[in-house]
């Protein structure tokens, strides 16, 4: 595997033009909009077109960020025993012809992939009109479309190490994840952190978060075990999400509003981060990369809501490292407050934490995999 990667500063005499294509999830869309910011960033006269899935995040999040999306009718199959799944294949066929009538428009130098929908179709029509193809995989263990699409790759970029066991050896670039700077960026903001929330120097700080949606039995443990963490000093930011936030809320008037921050959703991740002593956080490719760069202790409770458990397999790859502690779900409403003061208040533990994390964070890979995609369009 190819680990030391180098950003070129080449800018290219013709105009570069790509693809980028995926989405569904955040975790798809915001480092696709980060690749795409790099490749503008290194020419500012590249030509990129996203290309998405109909009715998804990334119809509203990619235009926001100034660049054109193009959705295809596709979606995935349901778990559940539905109708929706005997359009599958209809969907599927119209895609891959609506994705050749793209590519051939379009003429891209290189397509991008970055898992979801949109991505499986749009790859193929590129790869058959002879259009180098890049994946980018942010879990560590590939979605199904991935490793379908592997063959077709000229390079695979990943976030993880030990990837061989899925894509060949010699595609593989172990860039990191692509991030939101705004969001890892805490070096020297302690201070206006603990003005932010309100907090006092020198007391213990837990961040837990969800996810913008929120955790439901993530909420349920913080709030059963709220009142005893307070109650040792703990000062508390909970990001409950939209569907916590009415019974946080009541929960919070019953203890010390001094040592509690209650929100659905978070402007200023990158403060919170920043004033945190732990962090608990669901283990999205996204969320794990995150917490990997702004080297904070974690534990991590995996979604068992997800296809394929890769949430499990992204905190395991942490875990087995000695870079975090993994918290089942089903085990969050007993154990949640014992596992979270048992790290809070061991300052070697955290320190062991922390520097094992420190080695598992990735910076600039927006710029890294903007980089292999402009080599791959020479």
């Amino acid at each position: 595997m190819k680990q030391k990667i180098m950003v070129s500063d080449t800018i290219h005499t013709k105009e570069l033009r790509v693809i980028i294509a995926g989405g569904g999830t955040g975790g798809h869309v915001f480092p696709a909009i980060a690749i795409g910011t790099a490749l503008k960033k290194r020419d500012r006269n590249a030509k990129i077109l996203f290309v998405g899935a109909k009715n998804r995040l990334e119809m509203q999040k990619v235009p926001a960020a100034g660049f054109h999306i193009i959705g295809l009718d596709i979606s995935g199959l349901q778990r559940k025993l539905s109708w929706k799944n005997l359009m599958l294949p209809v969907k599927l066929i119209r895609s891959l012809v609506a994705s050749k009538r793209i590519v051939k428009k379009f003429r891209p130098d290189v397509a991008i992939g970055v898992g979801g929908y949109a991505s499986g179709p749009l790859l193929w029509a590129a790869s058959g009109q002879k259009v180098p193809v890049l994946i980018q995989e942010q879990n560590s263990f590939p979605g199904i479309t991935n490793r379908i699409l592997a063959r077709k790759a000229s390079k695979i970029c990943v976030a993880f190490s030990n990837m061989e066991k899925y894509f060949p050896k010699e595609k593989i670039y172990l860039t990191g994840n692509p991030v939101r700077h705004d969001v890892t960026d805490i070096e020297g903001k302690e201070e206006e952190a603990l003005k932010y929330f309100g907090f006092k120097a020198g007391k213990p700080i837990l961040f837990v978060t969800g996810g913008s949606l929120g955790a439901q039995s993530i909420n349920r443990g913080v709030g059963k075990h709220l009142k005893s963490l307070v109650d040792k000093g703990i000062q508390v930011i909970w990001q409950t999400g939209t569907s916590g936030i009415e019974q946080a809320g009541r929960l919070a008037r019953e203890v010390n509003p001094g040592n509690l921050h209650v929100t659905a959703f978070l402007d200023r991740m990158d403060l919170a981060f920043a004033a945190a002593d732990v962090v608990v956080s669901r283990a999205g490719a996204i969320a794990v990369s995150e917490i990997a760069l702004v080297r904070k202790p974690a534990i991590l409770i995996p979604s068992p809501n997800v296809a394929e458990d890769h949430q499990t397999k992204n905190a395991l790859a942490l875990v087995n490292h000695n870079a975090a502690i993994l918290l089942k779900d089903e085990d969050v409403m007993e154990d949640f407050g014992s596992v979270v003061t048992g790290l809070l208040f061991d300052e070697e533990k955290k320190q062991k934490l922390k520097e094992k994390i420190a080695g598992m964070g990735y910076r600039d890979a927006a710029d890294i995999i903007a980089g292999i995609a402009a080599g791959l369009a020479n």
